[in-house]
């Protein structure tokens, strides 16, 4: 049976590793919050920009000058 000492030791390094495990996951969820942050606002914008584009073309092509080669 290990003694007392041992046992403490034992469990200081496991709370030791599992501080270093949280830390990284820490990490890793905040750079893939950012990530999604980015990404989300990314979709926004290309949703603005299909909305825009399905209000009409915009121009009339026929309102443009003929090309230089006419």
């Amino acid at each position: 049976m290990p003694t007392d000492t041992a046992r403490l030791e034992a469990l200081e390094t496991r709370i030791a590793y599992q501080d270093e495990v949280i830390e990284d996951l820490n990490k890793t969820i905040t750079a893939q919050w950012k990530e999604i942050d980015r990404l989300a606002r990314e979709v926004a914008s290309l949703g603005e920009r299909v909305a825009r584009a399905e209000e009409g073309p915009g121009t009339d092509p026929a309102d443009e000058p003929p090309p230089p080669h006419y």
